[in-house]
This record gives C-alpha cells, structure tokens and sequence, in this order.
C-alpha cells in the first residue's frame, strides 16, 4: 500500500535510497505491474497542474502515485545535464527579460549557451507558444510562481528522496533530447546522461528505482546498447516526419516489418495518439490503427502519448473514456499530464 504525505511535506522532502525490491523489474515486470496495466507516466511531471519538469510537477506527480515521472534531458554550456523538454529556453522561461541579448542569430536562446548557474537566475514558466500566449490557458498562470530549471541530479534525489519517505517506487522514463544536434555543438548528451545515471548507481545490477529510456532516435538507442552496453530497457519514440526528429521514416517504421525490426533493440515502443486514434466512423464509433496489434506482435510494450484531459482529439467525450479505448486495445502504459484521473 502506498504511503501517504502532505503536499507540502513533498515539496520540501530530500534524500536518497537505494531500494532492492526492483530486481529484474523490466526484464521480468512483476506480477503487480501487470496488474496496474497501464502504467501512468507522468508526462513531464503532473503537468497539467504546476509548470511542466517543475519540482512542484514532479513531487505533485509523486503524490499522485504516477508509475513513472519523465524527464526530457538536454545539456548546458557547462555539460550540466538538465531536465528540459526544449533545447531553447524560449517557450518555458523568462530568458528574454533576463539576458536580452544572449541569442542566437535565429532569435532563439539555446539551452547550451548557458551555464547551469545561469539557468538559475530564470523562472520556469507554464509553457507559451511562438507569439508568448499561454498554451493551455485554464493551466498555472504563466505570470505566476517562482520555478527554477532542475538538473537531472536534482530530480533524481527529489524522486528517490520521495520513494523513500512514502515508501514507494516510483520511476523514472529519461528521453535524450536532439542527441545529433548536442553533437553538431560538441556535446554529448548520451554520455553526459549515462554519467549522472551512474552516479546514482543505475548502472548497478539492481538500480535505485525502475527506469526506462528513450529516443526519438533510433541511433541513440543502438549506442546505448553498443557502446555503453546497457541492461536498462529501451523504447523506441515514434514521431511524425514532419517534426523532423531524426533522418528515420517514422512512416515506415509504423508498420508490421518496420516494429519487427526495431525489436532487434528496443523492448518498447512509444507510439503517437494520433497514430492509433483515427477518429469517429460514420456510426460514431471509435476507429484504430493496427498499429498496437503490430507491435504486440514483435513483441513490444507499447506506452501511448500524450494524454490531456484538456485537450481531447475531437470525437472523444471524456478523459476516462480515452483511457478505457486504450486500455482495451491493450497498451501497457500512458503518457500523461494528469497522473491522477
């Protein structure tokens, strides 16, 4: 039975453990993960409540017993790495107010050009778009609050700190953030990633906590295995090719043969909403892709993103009710922003 805490005692709650209950929790899930099929992973923290990757978003997602908290991971100038979705500060800071002239030719202030000291003197904000409106406006205020941009160690302690005194085991999900653009900057975000993992003894036989990780590239993925030789569990992320995430046709990679051929290195596969959901049939009814059944079949877990209860793909009439779709097809985890429903 999970522990119980106050929301503020969360917010102050530090330490680290490391927990021997989790052997072999990925290659063999536990007969009680399976049970809670699907897993929730708390997209970028409980997101849809406090500023996304906030420490207030992670210990809320805790408290609201996620499964797994996400955190997208790219670097700093100094090689520092932080727990940032975007590798621009634009759209979750105040950076323009406080280094006005510290961008680049483009406009856009890079994550990499500042020094995690520096990063400390901006406020993480609740997301904007391109023209500095709120995304998701019924969400935190974006004029409000004092977040500042945490480094993966600091969430690793806050997540460990809090398995420990609520007596859970909660994960964590790490995405590499555009390793081939770190790269063309002379960074490496895999290594740097893998280092602070490391430290907090993830490359043991039995890690601190259940961890998946995951790319968007499928190159990274098979580093990870080659190079670095990691027993941690892999998930291929699946995009659209117009998002220009890497050089791979996504397109293909969607299909029977293309999910059997990139089970040769991953043991998961995080697959678009919209790639399963393809909207209402004439008589109102849901209709899905193949894709789940593909994958099951090459053997994959399947973890679906990203579920808003505040932004609903048309023809759905409910939060519950898009889980439940999603439930019966079979996934074996859900993205989301809203832990808790």
């Amino acid at each position: 039975m999970k522990g119980k805490l106050s929301f503020a005692a969360l917010l102050v709650v530090s330490g680290l453990v490391c927990s021997n209950s989790w052997a072999q929790q990925l290659t063999e899930p536990s007969a009680s993960e399976e049970a809670k099929s699907p897993l929730i992973i708390a997209h970028r923290g409980a997101s849809g409540y406090a500023p996304e990757h906030s420490a207030v978003a992670v210990a809320l997602a805790h408290a609201q017993n996620a499964d797994y908290i996400e955190q997208d991971v790219v670097l700093t100038r100094d090689h520092v790495p932080v727990v940032l979705h975007d590798i621009v500060l634009d759209f979750v800071t105040n950076v323009k107010e406080v280094y006005p002239d510290k961008h680049r030719p483009n406009g856009h202030y890079y994550v990499v050009d500042f020094t995690f000291a520096e990063l400390q003197k901006l406020t993480l904000t609740e997301r904007k778009n391109k023209h500095g409106e709120q995304r998701y406006p019924q969400r935190f205020s974006v004029t409000s609050g004092d977040f500042k941009i945490m480094s993966l160690a600091q969430q690793i302690e806050l997540i460990l700190g809090l398995n420990q005194t609520r007596n859970t085991n909660t994960g964590l999900y790490i995405e590499f953030k555009a390793a081939r653009w770190h790269k063309t900057q002379n960074y490496d975000v895999v290594q740097a990633t893998l280092g602070v993992l490391a430290r907090y003894g993830f490359s043991d036989v039995v890690p601190p906590a259940p961890i998946y990780l995951q790319s968007f590239d499928p190159e990274v993925l098979r580093r990870l295995k080659r190079e670095f030789m990691t027993q941690l569990p892999l998930v291929q992320l699946v995009a659209e090719n117009s998002w220009n995430e890497s050089d791979i046709d996504y397109n293909t990679m969607l299909t029977a043969a293309g999910l059997e051929t990139l089970s040769s290195y991953a043991g998961g596969v995080g697959i678009w909403l919209n790639h399963i959901y393809l909207g209402l049939d004439e008589n109102g009814q849901p209709k899905f892709s193949d894709v789940i059944a593909h994958a099951q079949a090459a053997g994959l877990k399947v973890h679906v993103y990203t579920l808003r209860a505040d932004d609903l793909p048309e023809g759905v009439t409910s939060y519950q009710q898009l889980k439940d779709w999603l439930l019966e097809l079979g996934v074996d985890g859900v993205f989301t922003d809203f832990p808790d429903l």
